[in-house]
């Protein structure tokens, strides 16, 4: 059986992720409307009834705006999420609906195994996730400022890596942001810059060399544009003698197009 992944949308006006086998699906965050999701579901394929849970990040509205009308139209979906991210979501999520785990935590949906990690970001306890399926692999990493060891090992095998790639750095110190903003986004619990992926995408090649699919997530509208992330990534990754469509596939994902799906 296959592992597949689709972006519905990816930056600030929104991220939802979809990541699926043949009969179980899950989202990565719900942060568009559920009219975009159900589209999503539609052009990808993926029936009503397979769809098992939202899995959240972190509370912020770009990432679970779309998950009250969700839970009306889809009444059996559940929702994944630590107990600090369900008690910072302004909406209520029904009891019922909630599944509590702790970040770190390890649990399965159907098919899916399941690993949470924790991430660097202003939020109450934001984690990524490691989504495996027999012998597949994929992690879905973004909002974060840095990453830690074990956010490291448990990416370092992912066959398709979702990172973030929010900006680039001169752009962002000359933008028009506040310079409140500017620290907030250059800090430990903001965003990765293009260059800190490139540096962490060679890391994980050193760790472990083999052929994956990077995805480079998040970019800002206004700090960044797709051609000079995946440049800025693949330069350091040449430095360090990994090309780009040989040692491994780096592609950005869309703001707001639903993207190729990529099977596993």
């Amino acid at each position: 059986m296959t592992l597949s992944f689709c972006s519905f949308s990816s930056g600030s006006s929104g991220n939802c992720y979809l990541i699926k086998t043949e009969k179980t699906a899950v989202l990565v965050d719900a942060g568009i409307s559920c009219k975009r999701i159900t589209e999503g579901l539609e052009k990808t394929g993926t029936p009503k009834e397979n769809l098992r849970s939202i899995l959240v990040t972190h509370e912020h509205w770009d990432h679970v705006d779309g998950i009250k009308t969700m839970m009306k139209k889809y009444k059996d979906i559940s929702i994944h999420a630590n107990n600090a991210t369900f008690t910072s979501m302004k909406h209520e999520v029904k009891d019922e609906r909630r599944r509590y785990f702790v970040s770190g935590d390890k649990f399965t949906i159907d098919d899916l195994d399941i690993e949470t990690f924790r991430v660097s970001h202003d939020a109450a306890d934001p984690v990524g996730y490691t989504i495996k399926h027999e012998n597949k692999q994929i992690s879905v990493v973004t909002d974060t400022g840095t990453l830690e060891e074990y956010a490291i090992n448990s990416i370092q095998n992912s066959d398709i890596l979702v990172l973030e790639s929010n900006h680039d750095v001169d752009m962002l110190k000359m933008g028009r942001y506040s310079q409140f903003l500017k620290e907030r986004i250059l800090s430990e619990r903001g965003h990765l810059s293009n260059e800190a992926a490139g540096h962490i995408i060679t890391s994980l090649m050193k760790a472990h060399d083999k052929t994956r699919c990077v995805l480079l997530a998040h970019l800002s509208q206004d700090n960044n544009f797709p051609e000079m992330a995946e440049q800025t990534v693949c330069n350091i990754l040449e430095e360090n003698n990994y090309y780009n469509g040989q040692d491994i596939y780096v592609k950005t994902i869309n703001r707001n197009e639903i993207s190729m799906v990529y099977e596993i």
